[in-house]
């Protein structure tokens, strides 16, 4: 049988038989799942995205669940960390409080999130996505960037066919979906990996960038929120075709630095390179209450078991960061940030606890919370964190004592030993 010119063909995404232009079912397995685009086979940028990750997991690992609404996320004072498609039919939607997410769909299964078993999935999926290329960005636990130029060889296939391959063996060997983007860039691949969730496979070239954004609002713009939105919309800008006619340097002039960003991403152009392990920017933690609480002495437990999370993850991966950030939200959502910058970097909980309570007890004015969460920024070289502490003697015996502590930890497990700020008590 001739080979279909590759210029006008496509192939489906089921098994990856070739299809000529047209063909709306595989000439093979049958499959409707077939993909075409004229620049199929000339484009390497691709965004992959775990599709409701969280609880694509755990409808994994429990079938009963498969049919369900599931909601990832904390009690009725917490938020939606992930709704699987069935309970997002029904309006649920990551961020949305608990309670409102279980107004709109009561008959949802409300799952607490168990970070330790994403993560490790999250890892194996980044390994296999390592077989792959080189070229892999993280963005988080469950999507990443991919450049796949140069790749052909190794693979002997080109990358929208590595893709569609991958994300078949995502599905068989992981047991849960993801969607692909593939385009010229990074800015399209993630627009792209979007379009057709769950299980999507979509395609943006170069040739039709211009026309594809022109309709689109200035949302899908990566840096508008819905604060800049308004500020646009205010200045009679709603969509993306709108800032196509406008004069760069005319948007500078309005907006600074992003009025470039909008000129360059309207318009398609986006210079940005896949990095891989593109290093974090903080490390935190944060926790909804249960009840808003007001009291100091209510909160510094919390306080204190968020320092000591942070300060494990900054130990597991051995980096250190300068400056505490402190966020605390109101009974009402508004949402306070305090931040307070060391002369070194750090890696204890200690000194994340006790600059974060310097911070916190300022804000203990009777003032009701739903939320509390500690974090550095700043992140650097571990090799300078925590020198002695020549004035304070008792700091650098808190510092030994703590190195004990995580000894014991790693040992026996991270509940082995406590402190007296975190010990279950009546209080």
């Amino acid at each position: 049988m001739t080979r279909p010119d590759l210029t006008h063909s496509g192939f489906c995404r089921d098994c990856l038989t070739e299809q000529a232009e047209g063909a709306r079912r595989c000439r093979s397995c049958g499959s409707p799942r077939l993909v075409y685009h004229g620049e199929l086979h000339d484009l390497s940028i691709a965004h992959i995205d775990c599709d409701a990750f969280y609880a694509s997991v755990e409808k994994r690992d429990n079938p009963d669940l498969i049919d369900k609404p599931v909601i990832i996320g904390g009690g009725k004072r917490g938020v939606v960390s992930t709704a699987c498609y069935v309970a997002r039919i029904h309006g649920v939607r990551s961020a949305m409080p608990m309670f409102k997410a279980l107004e709109a769909c009561p008959q949802a299964v409300v799952i607490k999130p168990d970070m330790e078993k994403y993560v490790r999935v999250g890892r194996q999926i980044r390994a296999m996505m390592e077989e792959l290329t080189p070229l892999v960005q993280p963005i988080s636990i469950d999507e990443a960037f991919l450049d796949l130029k140069g790749t052909q060889l190794l693979h002997h296939d080109p990358p929208a066919r590595v893709l569609a391959r991958f994300a078949r063996r995502i599905e068989q060997e992981v047991g849960i979906t993801v969607s692909v983007g593939l385009s010229y860039c990074k800015f399209l691949a993630k627009v792209a990996s979007d379009l057709q969730k769950p299980r999507g496979f979509s395609v943006i070239g170069e040739a039709e960038a211009l026309s594809f954004l022109a309709d689109k609002p200035v949302t899908m713009i990566w840096g508008v929120g819905k604060a800049f939105a308004a500020t646009l919309q205010a200045d009679g800008i709603r969509t993306i075709g709108q800032l196509q006619t406008m004069d760069e340097t005319d948007l500078m002039r309005r907006y600074g630095s992003m009025g470039q960003r909008l000129a360059r991403l309207a318009r398609g152009i986006d210079d940005r390179t896949v990095h891989p392990n593109d290093p974090a920017k903080s490390v935190s933690a944060e926790t909804t209450f249960f009840e808003d609480i007001h009291r100091l002495d209510d909160l510094v437990v919390h306080l204190r078991a968020l320092s000591e999370k942070v300060a494990w993850r900054l130990k597991r991966h051995e980096i250190a960061g300068q400056t505490v950030v402190l966020k605390l939200k109101t009974a009402d959502f508004k949402q306070r940030t305090r931040n307070r910058r060391l002369d070194d970097p750090t890696q204890l909980a200690d000194r994340i606890f006790r600059t974060g309570m310097a911070l916190l007890e300022k804000e203990t004015d009777g003032t009701k919370f739903r939320l509390i969460g500690i974090g550095v920024s700043d992140l650097g070289d571990p090799a300078r964190a925590d020198p002695p502490d020549l004035v304070d003697e008792q700091a650098t015996r808190r510092a030994a004592a703590e190195a004990a502590m995580d000894k014991l930890r790693d040992k026996f497990g991270k509940g082995t030993v406590q402190t007296g700020y975190t010990f279950p008590s009546k209080r």
